[in-house]
């Protein structure tokens, strides 16, 4: 609901660029974030050098992409919202020397440490995760998915959950309408109190067209997954691409073989 009432929640706005990102099969461009986001999840913490390698990569093709930013940094500033919560407990990590004690809380060098490399491998897979939807069409995604082997059952789940969003968010912005035509949306205690009766009512009213959509859409011959229409196949290009996912993953990962 933050993200609609931000106009953050825009899916694959860019995916109809013209750049050497998008001229990738869909199946390429979901292993090359995912080795991304593996091998930067998976780094121990306190590599700082990993990450700042990691980091430039990722940049590096945030802008090769041209992605929309304002909209990245939105999407990106709401869901590290909600990961800070998590985040935090980390910070009071027993351990190392203590630098700042109140009561029974302590901060320590390696809570610290703990608070930093969590926060750098969140921010850097939700920028590739976040780049990945934005510059692929949902439908090539979800055929990228099949291409991968992925049960088809959790793709048409997928398609299903992507078609009905649309549907939640064209019912909110009738009801969000309908309350400022009545004068409802005057001050921050009427905002809530329609918010909340919203919510509750979004929920009732989509259950109903949910199913008729779903049986219109078998009735046009939906069979799990949407139609394509054009995707550009697999060549020599993504064998380079994947194979310079490789050299950055291990070009992170090796740095402090070195240093050693």
């Amino acid at each position: 609901m933050t993200l609609l009432h931000i106009g953050a929640f825009q899916l694959d706005i860019d995916s109809h660029k013209n750049t050497v990102w998008h001229a990738l099969a869909p199946r390429t461009r979901i292993l090359c974030v995912l080795l991304m986001v593996f091998a930067i999840v998976l780094t121990p913490n306190g590599r700082w050098w990993t990450w700042g390698i990691y980091g430039i990569a990722v940049i590096s093709l945030l802008f090769l992409t041209r992605i929309t930013l304002p909209v990245l940094l939105k999407r990106i500033a709401v869901e590290l919202s909600f990961v800070s919560v998590v985040l935090l407990g980390t910070l009071f990590r027993d351990g190392g020397e203590v630098i700042w004690t109140w009561g029974f809380l302590r901060i320590t060098t390696t809570g610290l440490t703990v608070l930093g490399s969590v926060t750098l491998k969140a921010l850097l897979s939700l920028m590739m995760l976040n780049l990945l939807t934005l510059t692929t069409s949902v439908p090539a995604l979800l055929n990228g998915l099949l291409e991968l082997r992925t049960p088809p059952l959790l793709v048409a789940t997928i398609a299903s959950m992507y078609r009905y969003l649309g549907v939640m968010i064209g019912e909110f912005n009738a009801m969000r309408r309908a309350a400022a035509c009545r004068n409802l949306m005057t001050n921050r205690y009427w905002q809530r109190l329609v918010i909340g009766n919203t919510i509750g009512s979004l929920f009732i009213r989509t259950y109903d067209r949910g199913e008729r959509i779903h049986h219109a859409m078998l009735s046009r011959g939906y069979r799990g997954a949407f139609p394509v229409e054009k995707i550009p196949s697999a060549g020599r290009r993504d064998i380079v691409a994947l194979a310079l996912t490789l050299i950055v993953m291990l070009a992170g990962q090796s740095i402090y073989l070195f240093r050693k």
